[in-house]
């Protein structure tokens, strides 16, 4: 009898030890396949967080995103449309959550007074998550003023985001998305913009510069580049 109990404990035990084994490799492969996919989980485990990246501004118009003008609701209840493409200056779309801890640190920044500090013609506006996907109460509570907030699942869907934070720069007149990145803080993510945007510009300048050389006949290249000031200046008689 003792023997049967011994038996019996034996295999439930072996049993218990294969289910245990199989949650752990299955817990494994799906951290595996977020890593895979980019995202992970924030500490409060609530709300996936892209991973760091740079915010990449493009020079070359070839490599520009078509953007879209968001719709969603605001923090009352009401009707929100933000026009994006066709405006006469560029807007900094943050995407944040009210659970994100990552987050945390922009919506403290966007409530200091003077503290946004971008460029004149830079508009920031905040897109969360629908309201059936994030705390009102909280939105209501984290929302900077003067700066708009407007809930939209469809925006994240629209302009593939990751997750949160998140920040997509559009130029309206070109209706293209111009970068889109993340970063620890906001004077990160200042700091990155401010670098790319001076890449950009010098990446203009020597495309704008080509162009007007090929104007002329003159290839990148050209010996006639190259020549030296003697070269290029008319000898003097003897």
């Amino acid at each position: 009898m003792i023997t049967t109990v011994l038996v019996i404990e034996s295999v439930v035990l072996a049993l218990l030890v294969l289910l245990v084994a199989g949650l752990l490799r299955s817990h494994a492969e799906i951290l595996r396949r977020l890593h895979a996919l980019g995202a992970g989980l924030d500490p409060d485990g609530s709300v996936a967080v892209a991973p760091p990246r740079a915010l990449d501004v493009r020079a070359d118009a070839g490599s520009f995103v078509a953007a879209a003008d968001i719709d969603g609701a605001g923090l009352h209840d009401d009707a929100t449309h933000i026009a994006i493409v066709g405006a006469r200056h560029r807007t900094m779309l943050a995407f944040l959550s009210s659970g994100c801890l990552t987050c945390q640190e922009f919506w403290s920044a966007f409530a200091g007074a003077g503290r946004v500090d971008l460029p004149d013609d830079i508009r920031l506006v905040v897109v969360t998550k629908d309201a059936a996907e994030e705390s009102i109460s909280a939105l209501l509570r984290l929302a900077p003023a003067g700066v708009p907030v407007v809930m939209s699942s469809a925006a994240w869907v629209d302009y593939e985001v990751p997750g949160s934070p998140y920040f997509v720069l559009v130029d309206g007149e070109s209706g293209r998305v111009q970068g889109e990145g993340t970063g620890a803080t906001w004077e990160q993510v200042k700091n990155l913009l401010r670098q790319a945007s001076d890449d950009a510009d010098d990446s203009s300048r020597e495309a704008r510069i080509d162009r007007e050389l090929r104007a002329y006949g003159i290839e990148p290249g050209d010996p006639s580049l190259y020549r030296t000031a003697e070269q290029i200046a008319p000898r003097s008689r003897a």
